[in-house]
């Protein structure tokens, strides 16, 4: 790898030697892995939902009283 002057030339240079460095995940990796996060995300917001119910239904009652 040859460093340049030019500081964009030398950047895509050393950008593309990184690259071909990486492990990318097979296409199944990938989609197991993209299935977890959507999963995860509806478990989190399915919980806070509820617990926001819970806590705006037990704030209602202090207030009401």
């Amino acid at each position: 790898m040859t460093i340049t002057n030019n500081p964009i030339a030398n950047y895509f240079k050393t950008s593309y030697h990184e690259l071909v460095k990486v492990t990318w995940p097979t296409r199944e990796e990938a989609t197991r892995h993209a299935l977890l996060v959507i999963g995860l995300s509806l478990a989190m917001a399915a919980f806070f939902g509820i617990v926001d119910y819970l806590l705006s239904k037990g704030l209602e009652k202090l207030i009401v009283k």
